[in-house]
């Protein structure tokens, strides 16, 4: 009994090591349910962002058309927007990158008969690719991903 009593009485106390375990699995289990999600709402929220960006270049294009009578070339490219003889078409002194920091490729013409084209290739930054790593192309802003 005197031993009890002098355990109670030190006033230690704590977790045990199952006790820390099983919270340590607990917050794992639910670290995995829920990290995916939050990756996927980036990844989508990276597709929106590089669709408004393009948005916003396609309009500055077509001021720039209205200010000079045509779009810049595929050589002149995107930049022509913030340096030319006549004004900076965008809000900052430089071309945005993609979400994915790779530059956006720039047309004119462009394909399929369009006056230009603005292309992001997406998460992988290549050509082609299917979900987050699909192409994001100027005339097909509504698309889904493949």
């Amino acid at each position: 009994m005197e031993n009890r009593k002098r355990r109670s009485g030190s006033g230690i106390s704590g977790f045990t090591l199952v006790e820390l375990m099983v919270v340590i699995v607990i917050i794992g289990l639910l670290a995995a349910l829920v990290v995916p999600k939050f990756v996927a709402r980036t990844d989508d929220a990276k597709v929106a962002a590089a669709k408004a960006q393009i948005h916003s270049l396609k309009q500055a294009l077509e001021m720039f058309k209205l200010k000079t009578g045509s779009y810049p070339s595929t050589s002149e490219g995107l930049e022509a927007l913030v340096n030319n003889e006549y004004e900076n078409f965008l809000e900052q002194d430089v071309i945005p990158l993609d979400p994915w920091n790779n530059p956006y490729v720039y047309a004119s013409p462009g394909s399929e008969g369009h006056d230009f084209e603005i292309i992001s290739y997406g998460e992988d930054g290549a050509p082609g690719g299917t979900d987050f790593a699909a192409d994001i192309v100027s005339y097909n802003l509504q698309g889904t991903r493949n």
